[in-house]
Protein backbone atom coordinates (compact mmCIF):
# COMPACT_ATOMS: atom_id res chain seq x y z
CA UNK A 1 0.00 0.00 0.00
CA UNK A 2 1.62 3.09 -0.96
CA UNK A 3 2.20 6.00 1.63
CA UNK A 4 -0.73 8.11 2.00
CA UNK A 5 -1.51 11.92 4.32
CA UNK A 6 -4.54 12.48 6.19
CA UNK A 7 -5.32 15.57 7.54
CA UNK A 8 -8.25 16.51 10.52
CA UNK A 9 -9.07 18.99 13.19
CA UNK A 10 -10.36 18.84 16.15
CA UNK A 11 -12.21 21.36 18.04
CA UNK A 12 -11.91 20.70 21.85
CA UNK A 13 -13.91 23.26 24.09
CA UNK A 14 -12.43 24.30 27.97
CA UNK A 15 -13.85 25.21 31.07
CA UNK A 16 -10.40 27.26 31.65
CA UNK A 17 -7.33 25.95 33.25
CA UNK A 18 -6.77 22.51 32.94
CA UNK A 19 -5.63 18.96 31.44
CA UNK A 20 -8.44 17.98 28.45
CA UNK A 21 -8.02 14.13 27.57
CA UNK A 22 -8.30 14.20 23.92
CA UNK A 23 -7.34 10.70 23.21
CA UNK A 24 -10.40 9.30 22.59
CA UNK A 25 -11.68 12.00 19.70
CA UNK A 26 -8.01 11.16 17.89
CA UNK A 27 -8.74 7.38 17.92
CA UNK A 28 -12.39 8.14 16.67
CA UNK A 29 -10.56 9.87 13.60
CA UNK A 30 -8.05 6.99 13.18
CA UNK A 31 -10.51 4.27 13.32
CA UNK A 32 -12.43 5.45 10.34
CA UNK A 33 -9.24 6.43 8.41
CA UNK A 34 -8.51 2.29 7.68
CA UNK A 35 -4.79 3.14 7.92
CA UNK A 36 -2.33 0.24 9.14
CA UNK A 37 0.84 1.90 9.84
CA UNK A 38 2.65 5.80 10.37
CA UNK A 39 3.47 8.79 11.87
CA UNK A 40 0.77 10.64 13.26
CA UNK A 41 1.32 15.05 14.57
CA UNK A 42 -1.19 16.28 16.93
CA UNK A 43 -0.45 20.14 16.49
CA UNK A 44 -2.41 22.86 18.88
CA UNK A 45 -2.67 26.22 17.13
CA UNK A 46 -2.79 28.30 19.96
CA UNK A 47 0.01 29.85 21.88
CA UNK A 48 -1.51 30.00 25.66
CA UNK A 49 -2.40 26.42 25.28
CA UNK A 50 -0.22 22.83 24.72
CA UNK A 51 -0.27 19.42 24.24
CA UNK A 52 1.17 16.79 26.84
CA UNK A 53 0.81 12.92 26.96
CA UNK A 54 0.60 11.69 30.40
CA UNK A 55 -1.06 9.31 32.68
CA UNK A 56 -4.68 8.87 32.57
CA UNK A 57 -5.04 6.41 34.89
CA UNK A 58 -4.85 8.23 38.19
CA UNK A 59 -6.75 11.49 38.53
CA UNK A 60 -4.20 12.68 40.85
CA UNK A 61 -1.68 13.26 38.45
CA UNK A 62 -3.53 15.75 36.32
CA UNK A 63 -4.38 17.23 39.70
CA UNK A 64 -0.69 17.38 40.65
CA UNK A 65 0.25 18.87 36.90
CA UNK A 66 -2.08 21.30 37.64
CA UNK A 67 -1.00 22.81 41.34
CA UNK A 68 2.58 22.38 39.80
CA UNK A 69 1.84 24.43 36.99
CA UNK A 70 0.35 27.16 39.12
CA UNK A 71 2.96 27.23 41.48
CA UNK A 72 6.04 27.26 38.75
CA UNK A 73 4.46 30.40 36.96
CA UNK A 74 2.99 33.24 39.17
CA UNK A 75 -0.25 35.30 37.97
CA UNK A 76 1.13 38.49 38.92
CA UNK A 77 0.57 41.22 36.88
CA UNK A 78 4.13 43.66 38.25
CA UNK A 79 6.30 40.37 36.53
CA UNK A 80 4.95 40.75 33.12
CA UNK A 81 5.10 43.54 30.55
CA UNK A 82 2.71 41.82 28.18
CA UNK A 83 -0.64 42.18 30.67
CA UNK A 84 -3.38 43.57 28.33
CA UNK A 85 -5.27 40.16 27.97
CA UNK A 86 -5.26 40.49 32.46
CA UNK A 87 -2.93 38.38 34.97
CA UNK A 88 -3.44 34.91 33.25
CA UNK A 89 -2.23 35.53 29.80
CA UNK A 90 1.49 35.40 30.39
CA UNK A 91 1.69 33.02 32.41
CA UNK A 92 -0.21 31.09 29.89
CA UNK A 93 2.35 31.96 26.83
CA UNK A 94 4.96 30.95 29.81
CA UNK A 95 3.75 27.55 30.62
CA UNK A 96 2.87 26.69 26.59
CA UNK A 97 6.80 27.64 26.33
CA UNK A 98 7.72 25.14 28.86
CA UNK A 99 5.34 22.40 27.08
CA UNK A 100 4.58 21.33 23.49
CA UNK A 101 2.89 22.46 20.53
CA UNK A 102 3.09 19.26 18.91
CA UNK A 103 3.54 15.82 19.77
CA UNK A 104 4.19 12.85 17.18
CA UNK A 105 3.13 9.28 18.28
CA UNK A 106 3.83 6.18 15.90
CA UNK A 107 0.43 4.45 14.77
CA UNK A 108 0.74 0.96 14.21
CA UNK A 109 -2.50 -1.67 13.54
CA UNK A 110 -4.67 1.41 13.02
CA UNK A 111 -4.18 2.41 16.49
CA UNK A 112 -1.53 4.90 18.34
CA UNK A 113 1.16 2.78 19.86
CA UNK A 114 0.55 4.98 23.74
CA UNK A 115 1.98 2.97 26.84
CA UNK A 116 -1.17 1.10 28.57
CA UNK A 117 -1.60 4.17 31.08
CA UNK A 118 -0.78 7.10 28.35
CA UNK A 119 -3.42 9.53 26.84
CA UNK A 120 -2.79 12.73 24.87
CA UNK A 121 -4.04 16.48 26.99
CA UNK A 122 -4.90 19.24 25.49
CA UNK A 123 -3.28 21.67 28.48
CA UNK A 124 -5.30 24.84 28.72
CA UNK A 125 -3.68 27.43 30.45
CA UNK A 126 -5.93 30.16 30.53
CA UNK A 127 -8.33 30.94 33.19
CA UNK A 128 -11.87 31.48 30.98
CA UNK A 129 -13.40 29.24 28.43
CA UNK A 130 -12.11 28.53 25.12
CA UNK A 131 -12.56 26.70 22.38
CA UNK A 132 -8.91 25.26 20.74
CA UNK A 133 -8.40 23.83 17.57
CA UNK A 134 -6.15 20.47 17.62
CA UNK A 135 -4.91 19.45 13.40
CA UNK A 136 -4.06 15.87 13.32
CA UNK A 137 -1.62 14.66 10.29
CA UNK A 138 -1.24 11.46 9.31
CA UNK A 139 1.54 10.44 6.78
CA UNK A 140 0.52 6.23 6.82
CA UNK A 141 0.06 3.18 5.04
Amino acid sequence: MPLAQFLHQIEVPTRGKGLYEITGAIEDWLEGLGASTGLLTVFVQHTSASLIIQENADPDVVHDLNEFFNRLVEEDNRLYRHTVEGPDDMPAHIRAALTLAQLSVPVERGRMALGAWQGIYLFEHRARSHTRSVVLHLLGE
